[in-house]
């Protein structure tokens, strides 16, 4: 894979106009906690009802793509890889007109090929393209505790982080080119099969007689538990599978990537096999707009098991 050996165009002396592309879950959270810190924001998304309500928190809501491309960074969160290349170079696109943005700043989830793909695209237009991933949910996104990571020129990284640490609790360069999408796909690797696991393990504890909550309280309290085992809680306990954070379509995205990096590199990866099979059948069930989590209702059922939800507070570790 190639590194980025061009010439970075410099932003100067801020305050940029920032614009932002793709505003589902992520994308409304985190343009929030731009315009929080004071930024200048414009937005732009596919469907506009779901942009509308930023305007009550100072975002500019404009009526096409190529609107923003006279903002100096444009910000991107879409869905998958073609997503991407359709907001920027398909009809009416970011990157079609006369006018462009100096930098594209990418959070969405692609593979490393793709991004590969855009930012020689990008390059050829004279626009610097930073690659920022993030790990956590909206609900992490709104409580100001996402971990952002970036790769691309280390130049860029340093101009742009002010505005990058407005939308995490903490952001870090990890090298040039794709190496972001590398540590995107083995995050959200692991992030499948850590709830395989976890959904696995508490079947068998309340199969045995051990109350849900109780379980997942002590693996919260035990040396593996992790934020992203507590925020998942209280939805394992109550059942609450609408309150949608990923669904299993993207999940199975994320970990055919997984699947698709290890066979790049040579690595194998049986426990990644085992639970991108899990997550295709809770697809192939049907499962689509609700919570990947609901993993842990069919591992019951499969179990001769029928869950009920716990009426139980729980806490998810992302209170102030």
């Amino acid at each position: 894979m190639s590194t980025s050996t061009h010439q970075t165009p410099s932003l100067g002396e801020g305050p940029h106009q920032l614009g932002w592309i793709g505003l589902g879950r992520m994308g409304e959270a985190m343009v929030k906690k731009l315009t929080a810190a004071g930024h200048a924001v414009k937005v732009w998304n596919r469907t506009r009802s779901k942009a509308e309500p930023l305007v009550a928190y100072g975002a500019v809501l404009v009526d096409h793509k190529a609107d923003l491309a006279a903002c100096e960074v444009v910000f991107t969160m879409v869905s998958t890889t073609d997503d991407l290349k359709e907001v920027l170079f398909g009809d009416g696109g970011l990157m079609t007109g006369s006018t462009l943005p100096k930098v594209l700043v990418d959070s969405s989830s692609i593979s490393q090929e793709g991004s590969e793909e855009i930012r020689h695209a990008l390059q050829a237009l004279g626009v610097a393209y930073l690659c920022t991933p993030v790990s956590g949910n909206a609900k992490v996104a709104k409580a100001g505790k996402l971990l952002l990571v970036a790769s691309g020129p280390h130049a860029l990284y340093l101009e742009l982080e002010p505005y990058l640490r407005a939308l995490a609790r903490k952001v870090m360069w990890v090298g040039e080119g794709e190496l972001a999408r590398v540590w995107k796909i083995a995050h959200n690797t692991m992030f499948g099969v850590v709830i395989q696991n976890l959904c696995e393990i508490t079947v068998l504890a309340e199969k045995a007689g051990i109350p849900r909550h109780l379980f997942l309280e002590s693996i919260n309290d035990s040396v593996l538990g992790s934020m992203y085992t507590r925020y998942k809680t209280p939805v394992l306990s109550h059942l609450s599978f609408e309150n949608v954070t990923f669904t299993p379509k993207l999940l199975l995205k994320d970990m055919d990537l997984g699947m698709a990096a290890g066979k790049t590199y040579g690595v194998p990866m049986p426990a990644a096999a085992a639970t991108r099979e899990s997550v295709a059948r809770m697809v192939g069930r049907g499962h689509d707009q609700v919570d990947f989590s609901i993993l842990l209702q069919d591992l019951a059922l499969d179990s001769g098991l029928t869950l009920a939800p716990e009426d139980v507070k729980l806490s998810d570790g992302l209170e102030s």
